[in-house]
C-alpha cells in the first residue's frame, strides 16, 4: 500500500491544508464513513451467504441416475447360467 514515507507526506499536506483544528474532526468523520462501509459490505456478504444456503436447501435432490443402456453398435449380453 503506502510506504512510510508516502503516509508522512500526506499527513503533512493534510496538516498544511486543513489545518490542525479541522484534522482531528475529519480523521473521526473519515472513521466513521470508513466502519459504515466494512459493515455494510460483512451485512452484505452475509446476506448472500444466507441466500445462497436457503437456496440449497430448497432445491430438489437429484433424481437418481437411468441404469446404462446397450449402445446401438452393442448386443445385450446374453445371461450366464
Amino acid at each position: 500500500m503506502f510506504s512510510v514515507p508516502d503516509i508522512a507526506v500526506i499527513s503533512m499536506l493534510a496538516l498544511l491544508l486543513f489545518g490542525p483544528d479541522k484534522l482531528p474532526g475529519m480523521m473521526r468523520q473519515f472513521g466513521k464513513v470508513t466502519r459504515d462501509l466494512q459493515n455494510a459490505s460483512a451485512n452484505f456478504v452475509a446476506e448472500m451467504e444466507r441466500a445462497a444456503d436457503t437456496a440449497q436447501e430448497q432445491a430438489p435432490p437429484a433424481p437418481p441416475s437411468p441404469a446404462p443402456a446397450a449402445l446401438p453398435h452393442e448386443e445385450p449380453a446374453a445371461p450366464k447360467d
